[in-house]
């Protein structure tokens, strides 16, 4: 594996159709456990051949065993209940998608936060035992805990998100720490805390109009970010730690928008990943103009390539936006990826699998045309 992969994906695939419907079988009590996870495995061994064939060197799980992209956290934690999701918030180029289209489950703290499973470690035992090459683990980052404090449930436990976000981060970077001491040698925090600066709507719609002020909240993701990082690193400096940030990603719908100015120079001076994979398909992310503030040795990858849409992007325009990103890090601190996952939600977005297939290979062929 070269030190710098140039292509990779962000994590989740297209969930099997059969793999869904026996989710509901299993929550109706007409199919079992055993059953339901060697449906789960299945699922896995084709994602790893999928993205085996699509030339990509970095793999992981296709995330089949999750709801949502932050099921790793949600389905491990005990002390919580669930509660809705404003469905409202979403987005499409044409127009908001039905709210039912994009409801999702989602909880919130009433008692104290406890770890009652490790799913991360599941996916991760089985990736070591099948994976042809490198894989990597995707988890939500404690960042976003905040979206588990809600008013009316929370208060008794935790007055303030603050306090529920302390036991947070403990749970998450013990679960980072065992995931390194297991062997794991790749690991990516998901994150959308940033958003909340950069785009004011998102901020009001998701946290409220009690939300503390935007330096309070990139102080706070920074500093828990930081502090994760530093939890593998302290293991083995050798474990690769990368971050996402999009601007959301559900049946292909966005949520916020805005570009990484506000965040740049603090996320990109003092969270010390070695790669920041960041959404760049559109114009709702702004330019590349705020990579200048990327320290020397840490790789950007540019996603610029939708999981939202089948169309595939022309390679001389990946090419030019490349190109264009080199002004501020250098080339070999680049790579390319799709902008975010294409299922960061079981029902997955608009696309089929051989669409999928498709934008995949694109990534891997790209980064070969560019970078050899």
């Amino acid at each position: 594996m070269p030190a710098t992969p140039h292509a990779e994906h962000v994590g989740s695939l297209l969930r099997p159709p059969g793999l869904l419907e026996a989710r509901r079988a299993r929550e109706r009590g007409e199919l079992g456990g055993e059953e339901l996870a060697k449906l789960e495995d299945d699922a896995v061994l084709a994602a790893i051949e999928l993205q085996r064939e699509a030339g990509l060197e970095i793999l992981t799980d296709g995330e089949m065993r999750r709801a949502t992209w932050m099921a790793g956290l949600l389905e491990s934690l005990g002390g919580v209940v669930p509660v809705e999701v404003p469905t409202s918030a979403w987005f499409r180029e044409d127009g908001p998608p039905p709210p039912e289209e994009t409801a999702f489950r989602m909880v919130a703290a009433k008692d104290r936060l406890t770890q009652r499973a490790h799913l991360t470690a599941v996916e991760a035992d089985f990736m070591a035992r099948h994976a042809p090459g490198p894989f990597k683990i995707t988890m939500m980052s404690a960042s976003m805990g905040s979206l588990l404090w809600r008013p009316g449930i929370s208060e008794e436990t935790y007055p303030t998100p603050a306090d529920l976000l302390r036991d947070l981060v403990v749970l998450r970077t013990e679960e980072i720490a065992e995931l390194v001491r297991r062997g794991v040698r790749w690991i990516q925090l998901d994150s959308l805390a940033y958003n909340f600066v950069f785009d004011p709507g998102f901020r009001a719609r998701m946290l409220g109009p009690d939300a503390p002020g935007t330096e309070a909240l990139l102080d706070m993701a920074v500093t828990i970010d930081a502090e994760q990082v530093r939890a593998a690193k302290a293991i083995d400096p050798g474990v690769t730690v990368g971050m996402h940030i999009c601007r959301g990603n559900n049946r292909s719908a966005w949520m916020s928008s805005g570009g990484y100015e506000p965040v740049a120079e603090r996320l990109f001076g003092e969270v010390p990943v070695d790669r920041f994979l960041l959404e760049y398909d559109t114009e709702r992310a702004g330019g590349f103009e705020p990579l200048r503030f990327v320290p020397r040795g840490t790789t950007v990858v540019l996603g610029l390539v939708s999981s939202k849409v089948p169309l595939l992007e022309p390679r001389d325009e990946l090419r030019r936006r490349i190109d264009e990103a080199a002004a501020y890090v250098p080339p070999e601190g680049l790579a390319i990826s799709p902008q975010c996952g294409f299922a960061s939600t079981e029902r997955g977005n608009l696309l089929t699998v051989d669409e999928q297939r498709r934008k995949l290979e694109l990534v891997v062929e790209t980064a070969r045309e560019v970078w050899g």
